[in-house]
């Protein structure tokens, strides 16, 4: 379907309306049913934390900071090693921080996009869900209907005839 088939001025608003006013009351159960299924497509979407494939991630997004200086060497050289790392990077924090800025950022706003992502699959699955189960209501009370109605024909329906034994044929000899 194409956009300008959706949008039309003919028939006008006023004309839709005033046809409308002529279909016929819905019934309360119907209409019941209706208010029930768009109060819950409507609710609000819960909190919740954050999705636990993101959660070390999400610990591991600020790459400005490194773990503790370590080294596998023993003794005085290890020592001395880790000593010296730990100068390096406290002497130069604040270019790493500079750096690894913009890094931080990014990984910040992936983050949260997938987040929200997780979030709006999680909501659409909720309301999938329950509109599956209003069509499997009404499905139901169609099978129903077209049941009673089968039977209502079955029932009308006056008995065959019994059928006639087949006639037997003569082979024409030649």
């Amino acid at each position: 379907m194409r956009t300008e088939d959706l949008i039309t001025r003919n028939p006008t608003a006023e004309a839709v309306t005033r046809e409308t006013r002529h279909l016929p009351t819905p019934s309360e159960e119907a209409q019941e049913a209706l208010r029930q299924t768009l109060e819950a497509a409507a609710r609000r979407p819960t909190p919740a934390p954050w999705p636990a494939l993101l959660q070390e991630a999400r610990g591991k997004m600020d790459s400005r900071y490194a773990e503790p200086a370590t080294s596998h060497r023993g003794g005085l050289p290890g020592t001395a090693l880790v000593l010296a790392k730990r100068a390096f990077r406290l002497a130069f924090q604040p270019f790493i921080n500079e750096v690894l800025r913009k890094q931080v950022e990014f990984n910040e706003s992936i983050l949260d996009a997938l987040a929200t992502l997780h979030d709006v699959q999680r909501e659409q699955a909720r309301a999938q869900a329950v509109w599956r189960k209003e069509l499997e209501r009404r499905l139901v009370k169609l099978e129903a209907a077209s049941s009673i109605r089968t039977e209502a024909a079955m029932a009308e329906r006056p008995e065959p005839a019994p059928a006639a034994p087949p006639r037997r044929t003569r082979k024409r000899g030649r």
